[in-house]
């Protein structure tokens, strides 16, 4: 722990954002044991996704962002950010449906589900980052590794929560782990940003934490959610809740 300690608080950024892409790449290689699953665990682990974003959204992002001070009030700032998030994926909705390439994705809804899993990682990389350039002695450093500890682990679920919904949607084992990991890496250079800029970027935060929980929040309802219980309601009904119970008791233990 002294090693750790003594190196510089980017350096400390740099690793601690190693560990949550590396527990996110894990999360996502689960979709290759998915050959051959039945139509009805792929619901379940739809329903299961939809609840770990809905958790996501308020115990990681919004709570986080009530605490950071803002020149507007709190409450004011998150709603705002909230809405600007949920507005930014109903136009982005809007623009990708006009377009008939595929790219990686193969439509709209992946394109949309992988970017607003991305804006959510972004922000919590960020306060990595920022936790590690304001901390002051062992113990500041310590809390700021157990911070990066318990988003890493968060990221497991999240893993499987972008992975198995784009492999539900058609794409190959490979590309759907491809995707999600990519949309876990984020979090290098945000950490990493955080740890430089940490005055200038404080500020920001809690307008990049909700921004992402509304962004998370209206992909959930818009794709996720009529796309599961299209297919089986009591299935989805029990993933959404385990996910949600799931991701909620690992944001409060660890959080």
């Amino acid at each position: 722990m002294r090693w750790f300690v003594s190196l510089l608080p980017w350096e400390q950024a740099m690793f601690a954002s190693l560990l949550l892409f590396s527990l996110t790449t894990l999360g996502a290689s689960f979709v290759f044991f998915s050959r051959g699953v039945k139509a009805s665990v792929l619901t379940l682990m739809n329903g299961a996704a939809a609840g770990i974003m809905i958790a996501a959204s308020f115990f990681s992002l919004l709570l986080p962002a009530l605490e950071y001070e803002s020149f507007l009030p709190n409450y004011v700032t998150v709603t705002l950010g909230f809405l600007l998030g949920g507005a930014f994926i109903s136009v982005s909705d809007l623009l990708l449906s006009r377009r008939k390439k595929r790219f990686l994705f193969g439509d709209e809804r992946t394109a949309l589900l992988f970017l607003a899993v991305t804006l959510h990682n972004i922000p919590e990389g960020m306060a990595v980052g920022v936790a590690f350039a304001v901390a002051g002695g062992e113990h500041a450093v310590l809390s700021a590794f157990l911070l990066a500890l318990g988003i890493g682990i968060q990221n497991f679920p999240e893993g499987l929560c972008v992975a198995f919904p784009l492999r539900a949607k058609g794409l190959s084992a490979r590309k759907s782990f491809f995707l999600s990991a990519l949309s876990g890496s984020v979090e290098i250079p945000a950490c990493l940003l955080g740890a430089l800029a940490a005055a200038g970027i404080g500020g920001l935060l809690p307008w990049a934490l909700a921004f992402s929980a509304g962004a998370m929040v209206a992909v959930v309802c818009s794709e996720l959610i009529p796309e599961c219980f299209s297919q089986n309601k009591t299935l989805s009904s029990f993933g959404l809740v385990a996910g949600f119970c799931l991701m909620m008791i690992l944001d409060v233990a660890l959080g």
